[in-house]
């Protein structure tokens, strides 16, 4: 059974312009790392020109599904039942995209297989990263 999960998804830039052009992301899961997602942004589709990716909490993502959730740098909140918007603030400023709720939807399915919500503790081994911590400390 897989571990990492990585999912391509079609983001829907919400931008002045009456189109919003359609860019590439990729949603990432690792049951190393059980309560973060991760959404990469390829270098062509960000004003730096540089590949960008956003970790925030999984649960984030699930309760955005159902309502709006976040009051930091990232913020969830479903469009009807098809779409679901992400907001991703940072100091040069705010995106908006939106995704299709159903390509989220088979990726948390997807996660919530490989670990299920609540049970994500399970999957850390503190006395190991514990241990990691003291041998670099030395």
């Amino acid at each position: 059974m897989p571990t990492v999960i990585e999912q391509p998804v079609e983001a829907r830039l919400v931008a002045a312009a009456p189109r919003m052009p359609s860019i590439p992301a990729m949603l990432h899961y690792d049951q190393c790392d059980p309560f973060a997602v991760s959404m990469t942004f390829p270098a062509p589709s960000t004003l730096e020109g540089v590949e960008v990716c956003w970790t925030f909490a999984r649960e984030l993502l699930v309760s955005g599904m159902d309502e709006p959730v976040g009051h930091g740098d990232v913020r969830v909140r479903p469009y009807g039942y098809e779409r679901l918007v992400m907001e991703f603030h940072a100091p040069e400023g705010t995106a908006v995209v939106h995704l299709r709720a159903a390509e989220v939807r088979r990726f948390l399915d997807r996660s919530t297989e490989l670990v299920p919500l609540g049970l994500e503790h399970l999957q850390i081994d503190l006395d190991h990263d514990l241990a990691e911590l003291m041998r670099d400390a030395c």
